[in-house]
């Protein structure tokens, strides 16, 4: 068995999980939770960087990030969710981007999380936003189309905004219509989304 180490409202250990539901290669994936706060958590021997996702082979070797992990599994399925030619690289900027979307919301929640109020630095919150806001501009300008079955792209994207929801009440909404549409398409065509929703 393959061991995803990650936790419930990770959104890139949740497109880890999309993307093997969608391989089909949950049978061979067992998901262990992980506390990246806990000094003991064996994580940080699986992962020096004491991040997640992290994935454990077989053989013991681990990969992470979650760009490299995916790679990896749809390299075992035979690749279906990252095309080849200029697609694969149309889909591989669509999930940087998302997972760009991703990082600088994560980095607004710790800030709140981790520092007290009245420590907290409003222009790097705002630096943060900035990238969220102009990456939710550039997608709503041109919604990404997809086929039947997703690729890296649509589930990167999909999680990001997932995230957005999750943490930020989904104030990103207003705003953005095309990307409410397509998040509602893609969430009726592509079971795994709600499969792998934070329902904590």
């Amino acid at each position: 068995m393959l061991v995803l180490r990650s936790s419930p409202a990770s959104p890139f250990g949740r497109k880890v999980k999309m993307a093997a539901i969608e391989l089909e290669l949950t049978d061979r994936i067992e998901i262990v939770a992980a506390d990246t706060n806990d000094p003991s958590e064996p994580l940080r021997q699986q992962n020096p960087l004491g991040k997640i996702p992290t994935l454990i082979l077989e053989d013991g070797t681990t990969l992470f990030d979650s760009r490299v992990i995916v790679d990896y599994l749809d390299h075992i399925a035979g690749g279906k969710i990252i095309p080849a030619g200029d697609a694969r690289f149309e889909q591989l900027r669509l999930q940087a981007l998302a997972d760009g979307i991703c990082d600088a919301a994560l980095l607004q929640v710790y800030e709140g999380r981790y520092r007290a109020e009245e420590g907290r630095n409003a222009n790097w919150l705002a630096h943060q936003d900035g990238k969220v806001g102009r990456g939710l501009a550039a997608l709503e300008a041109a919604p990404p189309a997809f086929p039947n079955r997703p690729r890296i792209g649509e589930i990167a994207l999909a999680c990001a905004l997932g995230y957005l929801d999750l943490r930020f009440e989904g104030k990103w909404r207003a705003a953005h219509p095309k990307l409410v549409a397509w998040l509602d398409d893609f969430a009726a065509r592509v079971p795994a989304f709600e499969t792998t929703r934070f329902k904590g």
